[in-house]
């Protein structure tokens, strides 16, 4: 596993058991096939790979991953986009046009893509913001690309205000970086953001994050350790 910087552990559970827990893995370092098999022989059969990046261009590591992932032998590779503000870049529609490109032109089969929507690079009108995501996910779906939202109660009061529920029906990625946050305080934010969100979330923390799709269900990620990581 040495070979895995930033590395991330995954639960994607079918249940509420975590005996059905399928673990994965969330990384940007370069994987070759073989690396998944190994992986996959060890228990990991999830992986989600960076394809958009937050200057704009194309993880190209990313969509070879996700051709590896597959390769190897993983039942689940999901994609993400983290879109990038600058003046200089695309248009919300035109990132997620040349995101879901690269990976079909690249041959990487992937089953949805993730939008990250985190502090870094976003406007400060939240207004702007919304319709940026708004925009992000209809062209998404104009494409009929599964679409899901990256995402936790800090980021999504910065950039759009804790109580807009505007994509609320979309699987909802939850991302906790403070693995030594209290139970209580975890309980509490995540309560916020579910006025926001009632579709599948997953939970991201150190040790463990949690999917909930109407029951409680199951998932955990290791924070990344650098904003190249995404």
């Amino acid at each position: 596993m040495s070979l895995m910087t930033r590395l991330a552990l995954v639960f994607l559970a079918l249940g509420v058991s975590l005996s059905t827990a399928t673990t994965g893995i969330d990384t940007i370092a370069a994987i070759s096939s073989s690396s998944f098999t190994c992986l996959k022989n060890n228990g990991y059969h999830f992986y989600i790979g960076r394809v958009g990046q937050s200057n704009g261009g194309i993880d190209k590591t990313g969509v070879q991953n996700i051709k590896n992932a597959w390769a190897g032998g993983m039942s689940n590779v999901d994609a993400y986009l983290f879109p990038c503000h600058s003046s200089s870049c695309g248009t919300a529609k035109a990132q997620v046009q040349a995101t879901v490109n690269a990976l079909k032109n690249g041959g990487a089969k992937f089953g949805m893509l993730w939008l990250d929507v985190e502090i870094y690079n976003w406007p400060s009108n939240q207004a702007t913001n919304r319709q940026f995501i708004l925009d992000m996910v209809s062209e998404c779906n104009a494409l009929k690309v599964k679409v899901g939202i990256y995402s936790n109660n800090n980021n999504w009061q910065s950039i759009v205000g804790i109580d807009w529920n505007g994509v609320s029906k979309y699987p909802l990625w939850w991302a906790n970086y403070n693995g030594a946050v209290s139970q209580l305080q975890q309980l509490q934010a995540f309560r916020r953001m579910e006025q926001a969100f009632h579709s599948s979330i997953f939970w991201r923390r150190k040790g463990c994050v949690l999917c909930w799709k109407r029951r409680p269900q199951l998932v955990p990620l290791k924070k990344r350790n650098n904003k190249e990581a995404f």
